[in-house]
């Protein structure tokens, strides 16, 4: 018997006995029978254990967490967009003039074209991510193949879809719900998404290392008992150089673990979701001897050929390493549309 309903036994047998052993007055049994009544509501079938009262218990909590990132959305864009304009600023203001005046020719060429490449990529990806809406499910009854029926939306659900309680709605392929983005990760902007780390990581990390010699001046600058007689410029150029620096640096460490995260995530054609599902399955599989293998996986590189829909060669450039707004293969509703071969996209 599981521990939960063994307590709740344990309780109502209690009160069992001091209905039937004691004196109680009229008055008091209509409260205790209704007491009785909650108790037993809290274990109505079988299929009620610990989890399902922690989750009950907890939900006020999840609640608030859902409340609290909904509203906050629009602000989380909003110091994205500003952190993200102060390094921009920095690097056009205090970098840019240092650049041209003591590099040569062939390295400015180098930080200002590499500079604006990796400006505009993040620019688009970041505008793309949060516009995009990720994909719902129809509302409608269709023929369209579904797996489970929302228990919130109560609408039949696609594979691979799951609902999200701050949207409010199932979402096609869901990822995760981004609050950076104030939108959710799902089929048609999952893509948007990870490029957008990608080269905020790289952004950053081109910031921090090129920067480093200026910032180890700066804060000598600053930390020195006697200082030279320093004007207000040279003090706040000091201070936004050891600005951008500590975090860009940050950005860089924290943005590219996730970064990695995820595309270890793409490597083995799932989300972040599945995930959890599928360590769940290989662990419940494994117990009887079996091996599980994630139906929605083609293969190392075939699952990147997909994730970025590079269908010819020229697309590893086009598609990738320059803004592409092509949509994702499929519809998100069913994924029986790729062929399960060796190589399904021969590029």
């Amino acid at each position: 018997m599981r521990p939960c309903s063994t307590v709740m036994h344990l309780l109502l047998r209690c009160m069992r006995g001091c209905c039937r052993h004691s004196r109680m007055p009229r008055r008091l049994r209509r409260p205790l029978s209704y007491i009785k009544l909650i108790f037993k509501s809290l274990y109505f079938n079988s299929l009620t254990n610990s989890e399902v009262v922690f989750d009950s218990i907890l939900e006020p909590v999840f609640w608030m967490v859902e409340v609290v990132t909904r509203w906050f959305g629009m602000v989380f864009v909003f110091l994205v967009v500003a952190l993200t304009s102060s390094v921009i600023f920095i690097a056009y203001y205090c970098l840019l003039p240092l650049v041209l005046q003591t590099y040569s020719p062939g390295w400015i060429m180098w930080h200002i074209c590499y500079g604006h490449w990796i400006i505009v990529m993040i620019a688009f990806h970041y505008y793309k991510a949060t516009s995009t809406p990720p994909g719902y499910p129809p509302k409608m009854k269709t023929d369209v193949p579904f797996v489970s029926v929302c228990k919130k939306c109560i609408i039949p659900k696609p594979a691979r879809s799951h609902h999200c309680g701050i949207c409010k709605t199932c979402i096609l392929k869901m990822d995760h719900h981004c609050p950076w983005l104030n939108n959710c990760v799902g089929h048609y902007n999952h893509r948007y998404f990870f490029s957008f780390c990608l080269f905020l990581t790289l952004g950053c990390m081109y910031c921090s290392i090129s920067g480093r010699n200026l910032f180890i001046d700066a804060y000598n600058a600053i930390d020195e008992v006697s200082q030279p007689p320093y004007t207000n410029k040279d003090r706040m150029f000091h201070k936004s150089i050891i600005y951008m620096w500590v975090l860009t640096s940050t950005v860089s460490v924290a943005l590219g673990a996730l970064t990695l995260w995820h595309a270890i995530l793409i490597t083995r054609g799932e989300t972040s979701i599945e995930r959890h599902i599928n360590n769940k399955e290989t662990n419940r599989l494994a117990k009887r001897g079996k091996v599980y293998r994630n139906p929605f996986s083609y293969g190392k590189l075939n699952n990147w050929k997909v994730f970025f829909g590079v269908e010819k060669r020229s697309h590893w450039l086009t598609r990738i390493f320059l803004p592409s707004g092509h949509t994702p293969y499929g519809d998100g509703l069913t994924w029986d549309i790729y062929p399960l071969k060796k190589d399904m996209m021969p590029v």
